[in-house]
């Protein structure tokens, strides 16, 4: 009699930007309420999620390796062992597709948040996940994310999940860290600041000769939501006007140019282009392909 499978196959797919490879890893999904939503009317958020056949608000959580010019990066590392049974399968799916976590010589955080830095360290034991690379960020986030002053003025939780942990996160990697501003910070990737949902946020702009890529960091949490009300945000923003202020300059940035985008919370493999419908706009994933 045969098995039944009782999981599904780890998420991996890879894209080809000129020449390099960018391959999206999943590191599984969230689930939560849309009480955490700002500025949209939730029974509205509500129906359009219900209309996309998505009733709950279920979080694709994505990182990104990019292998460059005999290098390899990964943009973000997930959740680790930190959040939901349902996320923190960054280093399986690297498994899957072949990749000593070893190999990776740079890890590029958008920001300082658990779905995204907590995959750095091991947080039952403090062991590196990346014992060989170098951690990269923007400037504004280390600063922030240890300022006691602001810790001090966080609710119980914040100060827990996003001050607390993440330094736990990021201190073995303190010898070597690098900050930035802006610029190319790995070969073929530039930082592409978009502060407001945390003080340093950051996408990364991949490109190689003629093409390119927006990994858009957490431009949107809820896709169909926020495609549809820009000024939609989220309860955890750290400056919620100026985060819709940097998701409308991202959107209509990528819908002008008609940009290739990818995101931490877009539906896994997460590749996408954006267009502009009025006041609104819609996403449209790309097509799968099977050779690079």
């Amino acid at each position: 009699m045969n098995a039944q499978p009782a999981q599904q196959i780890p998420g991996i797919y890879h894209r080809k930007i000129g020449d390099i490879i960018v391959t999206a890893v999943s590191d599984g999904y969230l689930d939560g309420t849309l009480d955490v939503m700002r500025n949209v009317d939730l029974e509205k958020a509500r129906q359009i999620l219900t209309d996309a056949f998505r009733p709950a608000r279920r979080t694709s959580v994505n990182t990104f390796l990019i292998r460059s010019k005999g290098r390899t990066a990964i943009i973000d590392t997930g959740s680790g062992n930190y959040l939901q049974p349902t996320a923190g399968f960054v280093q399986r799916s690297l498994a899957a597709d072949g990749t000593d976590p070893k190999s990776v010589d740079t890890v590029l955080l958008t920001h300082m948040h658990p779905d995204h830095s907590a995959g750095l360290t091991d947080m039952s034991n403090g062991q590196l996940l990346f014992p060989n690379a170098e951690l990269v960020m923007h400037e504004n986030e280390l600063a922030h994310w240890f300022d006691d002053g602001a810790m001090a003025k966080a609710d119980e939780r914040s100060a827990k999940l996003f001050f607390q942990a993440g330094r736990e996160q990021v201190a073995p990697y303190k010898s070597r860290t690098r900050l930035f501003r802006d610029g190319e910070v790995f070969p073929g990737v530039t930082a592409i600041p978009s502060h407001g949902h945390t003080p340093g946020h950051t996408a990364y702009l991949v490109a190689s000769g003629e093409d390119q890529l927006m990994i858009w960091g957490d431009t949107v949490h809820v896709p169909e939501v926020q495609t549809a009300f820009p000024e939609a945000g989220m309860g955890f923003d750290t400056d919620l006007a100026a985060a819709a202020a940097s998701r409308k300059r991202m959107f209509d940035r990528v819908s002008a140019d008609g940009v290739l985008i990818a995101g931490m919370h877009l539906h896994f493999p997460a590749f996408a282009r954006l267009a502009r419908r009025g006041d609104a706009y819609a996403l449209y994933p790309e097509a799968w392909v099977h050779a690079l």
